[in-house]
């Protein structure tokens, strides 16, 4: 079966847009990774194609479905077109026609950073649970939350958040339905408020195209007027559950290395194309905004050309808002980094006056690039260990402060994997070697740990945890629900906006879920309603939705 599936999945699915070199490799040996493994890295690592994995075929959007969501409800009510105000016909800013492999990990290379002032005292914030998940969906991800009717009595106004409600942000990745087996139907839907979907690329023209057209668009095979998918799937969600909010992630840690961004920031054509098709896509896929993640700026003249290019995005939103008569706010986020060497080459303060949300990648602190063992998210230093916490948390909070950006802007990131230190004696000492992994080697997902054998340990100074197993002398560095929550006091001592978790496949179920935690943790959530009118998508399901 394995070699039928090698031979016939490549011209009947168009999987991933790969080459027929790349197609082949990947039969040859399907764990082979199509970047070295000691190449850091800032986002957990895309899964290549489970040709042993039987095919996930998903649940196609039915109108009926939607019917519940009419405009007969104040509270659900799209606002109507502008009267005779014809819209223009969409231009096509269609995919060239070019070999795009999957995106490859997407990791942070950090930089040393060995100073944190001591922590805060924390005031513990009044515990508020969030909705109750529905019954257990899915066998392989037992108490993950499906698709809940969703309850208007915390809806705000629409499109338009209220900066006192916290963000619980989550990276769902297209390739999760590969190896990790995750679909969008598992998402814990009812702790959401904003749901990223990652990624999409760059084609050499610097206009946005989808890095796997398969799992975005094609996984059920069916009229070429009607997207299914990945993409299908969340549009679905969105639509019964009214208070979370969907954004395309442009980038990543892949594209940002192999130079994509450089056409779409390096001149005025480039931003715009950029612009315009990505504006495209979300108006295509049912999207409410657009998340960049350019890691990184190198030069003083890359920053000033992305403050450009967010400029053009933040215009080519609104234009397309005002000419649908839509009295919505499209969102515009960024994953930008927690370490020095990065933030301080941009310019924050310009790009802040086209930023809703700003994604801070508050982990991959220490990885395999390392040449000791360490913590991957802490937030404060330990002064008696500094080379266990080369990076602060506290302290890139505090500089984007001080350079003019509101808290409430500023979402904390957690990881819901760890990362591994094989043969070591302890945190801020040598090791040799990393752990098999879940899905790539070095890397565990939160869900798979701690290891058996191994014994966690919480360091309440730092913000941060670790397992160790004092015989197989391996060390993972990882979050669990106590440093959860106490990076949720964090995040509310400092007026952050809220939590953005990278990615969706790796959290536990139940009351061990980060995702729940945090929800549960911040109070009230910022459930604002979003968007389902897409006049112009070029698929019926999209289109004829609201």
């Amino acid at each position: 079966m394995f070699k039928l599936l090698c031979v016939v999945l490549p011209v009947v699915a168009r999987v991933a847009v790969a080459t027929p070199a790349t197609l082949k490799a990947r039969c040859d040996d399907p764990t082979a990774h199509p970047s070295p493994l000691t190449e850091p890295a800032s986002n957990f690592p895309a899964a290549d194609l489970p040709f042993d994995l039987p095919p996930i075929e998903l649940e196609p959007i039915d109108p009926k479905d939607l019917e519940s969501f009419g405009t007969d409800e104040p509270w659900l009510s799209i606002p109507p077109s502008l009267p005779n105000e014809p819209s223009p016909a969409p231009e096509d800013f269609g995919s060239p026609s070019s070999d795009f492999e999957s995106p490859a990990p997407d990791f942070e290379s950090p930089s040393p950073d060995f100073e944190s002032p001591a922590p805060a005292d924390f005031e513990s914030p009044a515990w508020s649970p969030s909705q109750p998940s529905p019954p257990d969906s899915n066998p392989n991800f037992p108490g993950l939350s499906n698709t809940t009717d969703w309850d208007d009595s915390h809806s705000s106004r629409q499109g338009f958040s209220d900066s006192s409600r916290k963000k619980n942000v989550v990276y769902f990745t297209d390739w999760s339905i590969y190896k990790a087996g995750f679909l969008p139907q598992y998402l814990p839907t009812s702790d959401i408020t904003h749901l990223l979907y990652a990624f999409a690329g760059i084609a050499p023209d610097g206009s946005v195209v989808s890095y796997d057209e398969w799992a975005d668009e094609d996984k059920i095979l069916g009229k070429r007027d009607v997207v299914h998918g990945a993409i299908e799937q969340v549009f679905l969600l969105k639509s019964k559950n009214r208070h979370m909010k969907t954004l395309l992630s442009i980038g990543g840690w892949t594209a940002s290395q192999e130079g994509k961004f450089g056409p779409a920031i390096g001149s005025a054509d480039g931003r715009r194309r950029f612009a315009e098709s990505a504006v495209k896509f979300l108006a295509d896929w049912g999207f409410d905004g657009l998340d960049i993640d350019y890691e990184y700026p190198e030069t003083p003249e890359d920053a000033q050309n992305f403050v450009y290019l967010l400029r053009e995005v933040r215009a080519a939103l609104d234009n397309y808002a005002a000419r649908h008569g839509q009295r919505y706010r499209y969102l515009l986020t960024v994953a930008t980094s927690a370490g020095p060497d990065h933030y301080k080459i941009l310019d924050l303060e310009a790009m802040d006056q086209y930023i809703d949300t700003w994604h801070l990648m508050a982990y991959d602190y220490a990885g395999s690039w390392d040449t000791v063992a360490g913590q991957q998210s802490n937030v404060f230093t330990d002064h008696q260990n500094p080379d266990s916490t080369k990076f602060s948390t506290d302290k890139a909070v505090d500089a984007y402060i001080r350079r003019g950006i509101d808290p409430s802007k500023i979402v904390l990131g957690l990881p819901l994997y760890g990362r591994s230190f094989e043969n070591t004696d302890g945190l801020g000492k040598p090791y040799d070697g990393i752990g098999p992994g879940t899905i790539e080697p070095g890397v565990y997902l939160y869900r798979d740990l701690p290891r058996p054998g191994a014994t966690v340990h919480v360091n309440r100074y730092t913000l941060s945890a670790y397992s160790y197993d004092p015989s197989a002398r391996e060390l993972v560095s990882f979050d669990n629900v106590e440093t959860a929550r106490l990076k949720a006091e964090y995040l509310q001592s400092k007026g952050l906006g809220g939590a953005v978790f990278w990615e969706a496949s790796g959290d536990r179920a139940g009351e061990e879920s980060l995702i729940r935690t945090l929800a549960r943790e911040m109070g009230r959530l910022d459930y604002s309603t979003n968007m389902l009118s897409y006049p112009e998508s070029r698929f019926s399901n999209i289109q004829n939705a609201s």
